[in-house]
Order: structure tokens, then C-alpha cells, then sequence
């Protein structure tokens, strides 16, 4: 599975101090290693390295009938 551009997903994202934290993030750009995006429960803007992502999926969208 490849993340793309406009995407929304779930992280789970390691920072260089060492603290793991979970995060819901729509993916603005993506290059060299870097992923560009707005994280959802800030709505601040972040840089994220590829490398440091332990694990992510796409977030479904709920529907409602």
C-alpha cells in the first residue's frame, strides 16, 4: 500500500527524542524521505521523516446511512 497526496491516515510516528505518539495526519507532499502534512488534532502543519513512521494505515471514512 502507498500513501498519496490528499490521503488521510493513522500514524504511529517515533521522534528523534524517542517518544511515540499516534496521530491522525492528511499527507500534503511528500519527498525526499519527508512527508509534508496536517496533523488533524492540531491542525498545525509538521514535517515527518518516512523513517521514523513505525506503522500507518488510511483512515476509512464513515459512512452513514
Amino acid at each position: 500500500m502507498k500513501m498519496s497526496i490528499g490521503q488521510t491516515i493513522e500514524i504511529i510516528y517515533i521522534d528523534n527524542a524517542g517518544k511515540i505518539t499516534q496521530r491522525k495526519i492528511e499527507v500534503m507532499g511528500i519527498r525526499n524521505g519527508r512527508i509534508r502534512a496536517t496533523c488533524l488534532s492540531t491542525g498545525a502543519p509538521r514535517v515527518f521523516l518516512a523513517a521514523n513512521i513505525l506503522a500507518w494505515q488510511p483512515v476509512q471514512e464513515r459512512r452513514y446511512a
